[in-house]
């Protein structure tokens, strides 16, 4: 799909989407916790309805009952030799070792950008946990027959907190007891804290963490679940935040169904949206974004390295060279998205220069019209769709439909807000 997105002022009210971040974890957490769970406000993306299978497979039962879903689990007890993940990086690193639990071989796949994307983490530590594992060479497809048995182990937790979230909720669905997971290097600290929220949502045990640096697991009796258990997902701070950059360049908005005391990482675009002399006003669920004149900031991202994208298009509208740090976190992304975002803003004329973990912008020029791609990056399309509002010419994306992996609502949503958008096959 091609879409063309015109300069425009934006206004109006919107609604969030859901946190897919939080919708594949409730996934996953009805699936380990014996019984009936309702998820309401569920998310709808490719990543949602991928995890959404995969626990299909892994045994649940779903029935889709309108504003709600019922899923109906007994725990991971495998109807399919293969577990599809599709593009999902969380999904595959998440569901891969709750997979395990069981005694079945299985296969676990992935699609698009996810089959180029490192696994040798799950060679190296699946093994010590008495898991069976043959990867394409540190790549998918994975061979995975477990099941899964506790035990010591230290992992490295600087490419991904993906992984450690996975054996968090499997280590807790297996009964671990008297054991610890040992971390060295935990990037994105925000996204373990929501993985550990859910868990307790979800009646799962949780660990007693010290520094983010160990994980210990004590005896707990048996989950024994009765009746039914309601989860909301909550809005999603990751795709709000290209909506409240949005307001910041090109007009005052409202965005609803955020929640301020939410742990997601992404979260922190408020204080970035600060550094950059953005203004807002945030109560209850509901924030406004003024259209504000922007000044150079610098923010680090290494927490939350998914900002990246919308941060691009914040600096490209403040007068002067804004510093991003923690641009070594993007390259084992959909695409590797420091290279991404420079050359589709050098195709806007903003200059963004790469210096080791630092992403420098030089914002404060007019952007040029111009044709642009995603990179089958749902952040690179969303933040060439909101630097194309203050462009001075029509911003023509090439596979557009990319925002399906995340956010499939959100050209409509531009849309609503006044922006003009045009689609086409």
């Amino acid at each position: 799909m091609i879409v063309t997105i015109y300069p425009s002022k934006v206004s109006g009210t919107v609604l969030s989407p859901r946190s897919k971040s939080s919708m594949q974890r409730a996934c996953a957490g009805a699936l380990l916790r014996k019984g009936v769970t309702e998820i309401y406000q569920p998310g709808d993306s490719n990543d949602d309805l991928a995890a959404l299978d995969v626990i299909q497979k892994l045994g649940a039962v779903i029935e889709n009952r309108g504003t709600y879903i019922q899923v109906k689990s007994q725990g991971v007890q495998p109807v399919s030799s293969q577990v599809h993940c599709g593009e999902s990086g969380l999904g595959i690193r998440m569901f891969t070792p709750i997979a395990a639990l069981s005694s079945r071989a299985l296969e676990i796949a992935g699609s698009g950008s996810l089959v180029n994307r490192p696994m040798h983490f799950f060679d190296e530590i699946l093994p010590q946990l008495g898991i069976q594992i043959k990867s394409n060479e540190g790549k998918l497809p994975l061979m995975v027959q477990g099941p899964l048995k506790p035990a010591n182990i230290t992992v490295d937790g600087s490419l991904s907190s993906q992984f450690l979230t996975g054996l968090l909720m499997a280590y807790s669905a297996a009964g671990a007891d008297g054991v610890e997971i040992c971390v060295h290097d935990l990037k994105s600290k925000p996204y373990i804290d929501l993985t550990l929220s859910v868990m307790r949502s979800f009646e799962m045990p949780v660990p007693k963490v010290i520094n983010y640096e160990r994980f210990i697991f004590h005896h707990h009796e048996k989950n024994n679940a009765s009746g039914i258990l309601k989860y909301s997902v909550e809005g999603d701070w990751s795709g709000a935040a290209f909506l409240i950059v949005a307001g910041a360049i090109s007009g005052d908005i409202n965005i609803t169904g955020l929640q301020p005391l939410s742990v997601q990482a992404d979260k922190a675009i408020l204080q970035a949206l600060e550094s950059a002399g953005g203004k807002y006003i945030f109560k209850d669920d509901f924030l406004h974004v003024f259209n504000s004149s922007l000044k150079p900031f610098t923010f680090d991202a290494t927490e939350c390295p998914d900002l990246f994208p919308p941060l691009a298009v914040l600096a490209a509208y403040a007068d002067g060279r804004s510093v991003i740090k923690g641009a070594g976190r993007l390259t084992h992304k959909e695409s590797n998205r420091a290279l991404t975002l420079q050359e589709e803003f050098g195709k806007l004329g903003i200059r963004i220069e790469l210096c080791g973990d630092e992403m420098c912008i030089d914002g404060g020029a007019t952007l040029n019209g111009a044709a642009v791609h995603s990179h089958h990056d749902h952040r690179i399309a969303m933040a060439l769709a909101v630097a194309a509002l203050g462009a001075n010419g029509p911003v023509i994306i090439e596979d557009a439909e990319a925002i399906n992996k995340s956010y499939p609502a959100f050209y409509d949503d531009l849309h609503k807000l006044g922006a003009r958008v045009e689609k086409r096959n």
